[in-house]
């Protein structure tokens, strides 16, 4: 399993445009921005729906089935759709995401379009293209799901994005799952009184604990942060930070290997 992040920053990106925050001027500096995030699974799943074109050098024409975690507009953008049926793809897609999805995908669809839609809520499992995909619940403010996909070669992906700290049924859900990758919401960074279904550096360490001691997270698990923002530290005092926890911070384009390709 080859596992593409389109994206690893929140819904404003990193930087932000319109902040001049020490986070924000020092990834200026650098040149470096992150898409709100996204994922792509050996170019045959997407995951979420970001509304920022993907890097220049990824195709999307081979994806078969696009999982959508919530309808919040970085995550669930259906120009994407409507930029598919301009270039007349004619391979049936799946699109699949909870109800408020389906709602928010729906009118940007033509009648003849060859587009599954299939509501998915948590407990559910749902099987194309040769992968496997647990349907687990969120701690978020509208209706939000995490996947746990298993790859046609055994390669196991968590995407855990949004949420707060996970819910019980999640943690018991994920016991002995010992993934491959892991790929964990971390927002706030150091601004710890949000308020809101998402995660910081204080409520991340914490969840990758309650992870480990399920066996859900082991020692050979590439746990990659994303959802991204600028309340963050700057990128590399953020890695220095999140490499103490057992954690990665990436480049939006990179590319992680799961199963057959570790």
């Amino acid at each position: 399993m080859r596992v593409t992040l389109l994206g690893t920053g929140s819904a404003d990106g990193w930087p932000n445009p319109w902040c001049g925050c020490p986070s924000c001027a020092d990834s200026r500096r650098r040149g470096t921005t992150r898409r709100p995030t996204s994922a792509l699974v050996d170019d045959v799943l997407l995951l979420d729906l970001s509304p920022a074109p993907p890097p220049p050098e990824v195709f999307l024409g081979g994806v078969g089935a696009v999982l959508v975690t919530h309808d919040h507009a970085d995550h669930c953008a259906p120009l994407v759709l409507l930029a598919r049926q301009w270039v007349r793809r004619h391979e049936p897609l799946t699109v699949a995401g909870p109800p408020p999805v389906l709602d928010a995908v729906r009118p940007w669809l033509a009648p003849d379009d060859p587009v599954e839609l299939v509501p998915l809520a948590a407990g559910d499992r749902i099987d194309r293209h040769g992968y496997s995909v647990r349907v687990l619940a969120a701690a978020h403010e509208v209706a939000t799901v995490l996947f746990d996909v298993t790859g046609p070669d055994g390669g196991r992906l968590l995407y855990a994005t949004d949420t707060g700290p996970l819910p019980e049924g999640t943690i018991a859900a994920t016991r002995g799952a010992a993934y491959d990758v892991v790929l964990l919401e971390e927002t706030f960074g150091d601004h710890l009184d949000h308020g809101t279904g998402h995660l910081d550096l204080s409520t991340f360490p914490d969840q990758l604990d309650r992870l480990r001691a399920v066996g859900a997270v082991t020692a050979a698990t590439d746990v990659v942060a994303v959802h991204l923002s600028h309340h963050n530290p700057p990128a590399h005092l953020l890695a220095d930070r999140l490499a103490a926890l057992g954690a990665r911070l990436v480049p939006d384009g990179t590319t992680v290997g799961a199963g057959a390709l570790l």
